[in-house]
């Protein structure tokens, strides 16, 4: 059975990331279990970790620090055992190495990269509502260019090409999937993304 924990840490939107996780597992019999927990034996347990994200990046990662062990356990999930972890919006954007929202914050540095402001070139931010995801290499969690939806005003920028899984256009091309061999991030949020973002949780928790 897969043991699924989305990250509680204060501030990601974990009640509506496990109400979808729950719907894809009803609707395709893949029997597993969600829990919402910042426990670090729950998160030993598991065999997937999402870590969600909303608000500023500073809070975020002052979040996940303030819980003893959490950043440890997190690492040795993904870094060292390798299992599927999926970071969501500034769960995504943490796993850079800085971000330069409201001064310079480092961020896990998981995947190599700085968090930048999108460039307003005269459109609306934050960037909010739906948006084309265009993949940029053959992969297993978004096979084709798809809409999801948006809400954020920075962008990941990778320090490596390689690390970039699909891109988005809003006044400039930017990464809206990240990828490191186990560790994916997305910039939108797949649980407000309709049918095809079902498709895209159902990916991940397939791996």
């Amino acid at each position: 059975m897969k043991h699924i924990t989305i990250i509680d840490y204060g501030s990601g939107n974990v009640l509506s990331a496990q109400k979808s996780f729950i719907k894809v597992l009803n609707e395709n019999n893949i029997e597993a279990k969600v829990l919402i927990s910042k426990k670090l034996n729950d998160i030993k347990n598991s065999t997937h970790i999402v870590l969600p994200g909303q608000g500023a990046f500073a809070t975020c990662m002052n979040g996940i620090k303030n819980t003893p062990g959490l950043i440890e356990e997190l690492y040795d999930f993904a870094i060292i055992k390798k299992k599927p972890f999926l970071g969501i919006c500034v769960g995504m954007q943490m796993l850079a190495t800085d971000s330069e929202e409201n001064g310079i914050h480092e961020g896990l540095n998981w995947i190599e990269g700085h968090i930048k402001a999108l460039p307003s070139n005269n459109l609306k931010l934050p960037h909010m509502g739906w948006n084309n995801v265009k993949p940029t290499k053959k992969n297993n969690l978004i096979e084709n260019s798809e809409d999801f939806y948006f809400v954020h005003s920075y962008y990941f920028k990778c320090k490596n090409e390689q690390n970039i899984l699909a891109e988005t256009q809003y006044g400039i091309n930017f990464s809206s999937i990240v990828v490191k061999e186990n560790i994916y991030g997305v910039q939108f949020h797949p649980e407000k993304s309709s049918s095809q973002g079902l498709r895209l949780i159902k990916n991940f928790v397939s791996k």
